[in-house]
């Protein structure tokens, strides 16, 4: 190919303009190279900052429900004590009716002579009243 040839293609492919991009290109590839880099970085930056963000919202909104159901644990054992005390409370008494029914068996009389008859628990006491 001659030179002639080359100037044909280059004045079909645009001429001046066509060896200023070429030159512009040759010049400035490893500068456009970092340019490019460079905004990809950005956007992956920014792709990442916007992860971190709903991240941060959803750590927010999950500690905030927690704080909710911790709350509502507490009123729940608050409940369950209550209830407890009320089950002891009531143990107590049965076990005091228990002792009193203990006592009247004790004191039972099954025989008509009920009237001379002194319960096993009186018996200690009025030895010791006698003596």
């Amino acid at each position: 190919m001659e030179l002639n040839d080359w100037l044909t293609i280059l004045g079909a492919l645009g001429g001046l303009e066509a060896i200023k991009w070429i030159a512009n290109f040759y010049v400035n590839r490893k500068t456009n190279a970092r340019k490019e880099y460079a905004s990809a970085n950005a956007v992956e930056i920014q792709n990442l900052l916007t992860i971190i963000d709903s991240l941060n919202k959803q750590i927010e909104r999950l500690e905030k429900d927690m704080v909710g159901r911790n709350s509502k644990v507490d009123f729940l054992y608050a409940e369950l004590r209550k209830e407890e005390e009320k089950v002891l409370e009531k143990l107590s008494e049965l076990h005091v009716v228990e002792l009193q029914l203990k006592e009247a068996e004790l004191s039972r009389c099954d025989l008509w002579e009920c009237l001379k008859r002194i319960p096993p628990k009186f018996e200690n006491r009025i030895k010791e009243v006698q003596q």
